[in-house]
């Protein structure tokens, strides 16, 4: 939504696409799960007297929104995509199907995960949890307003120390929050590190998957 109060930024919308493409003209491999809260935000559902189970399920439509955007975005780059939703709209997007996903990543297209899991309780975290454990993604890149993983809030706290690297049991002792703990865990199990860093660095996308010492490594 960039710097306005909901909906969505074209100028933000072509920053991302121009980030992806870079990892695309380096033969890498792009899965992405977007979220929704630039349009709805769940957390409001109570306030507005909406059912949770209606809330999450409007939440995921909007990350079909969200996944229809960036389509348009990636493709007025000259970039192959395909939307896959975990909600079943075929007018707009195909059905998951783990193993046409990761055909479509071997063909090189960039493959935008939409629809959440297809069920209510679960985050976006989880959703991209589940994905990457799914088609055996060697990392999850978890985009941020915040350049890494700090011991406390950096916004709130200017004497914040950010780690450069960190395990997931030391995550999980001191109780920082970077993802939900399903998806945090999911990831533990299966063993696929995460980074942490600020999405809206010029190039910060490629510097990572070169390993550049850009945000944090959770593994």
């Amino acid at each position: 939504m960039g710097d306005s109060g909901f909906g969505i930024d074209p100028a933000k919308l072509e920053h991302y696409a121009k980030e992806i493409k870079e990892l695309v003209e380096m033969k890498v491999e792009i899965a992405i799960v977007i979220g929704g809260g630039n349009i709805f935000r769940g957390l409001q559902a109570e306030a507005s007297a909406i059912e949770r189970v209606q809330g999450d399920y409007m939440g995921m439509l909007a990350t079909c929104i969200n996944g229809l955007a960036l389509q348009s975005a990636l493709e007025n780059q000259g970039i192959y995509t395909r939307l896959v939703s975990a909600l079943e709209m075929k007018e707009i997007a195909e059905p998951y199907i783990r193993r046409r996903a990761i055909r479509h990543l071997e063909k090189k297209r960039v493959v935008i995960f939409s629809g959440g899991t297809g069920s209510p309780y679960f985050t976006t975290d989880s959703a991209a949890a589940l994905r990457a454990s799914e088609i055996k993604a060697d990392a999850i890149l978890k985009g941020t307003r915040v350049d890494g993983i700090y011991n406390a809030d950096p916004e709130k706290n200017k004497d914040a120390v950010k780690y450069d690297t960190i395990s997931f049991e030391k995550v999980i002792k001191q109780g920082l929050k970077i993802m939900d703990m399903t998806a945090f865990t999911l990831c533990s199990e299966n063993s696929i590190p995460i980074v942490v860093f600020n999405i809206n660095g010029d190039g910060n996308l490629a510097k990572v998957v070169k390993g550049d010492a850009v945000g944090t490594l959770v593994s």
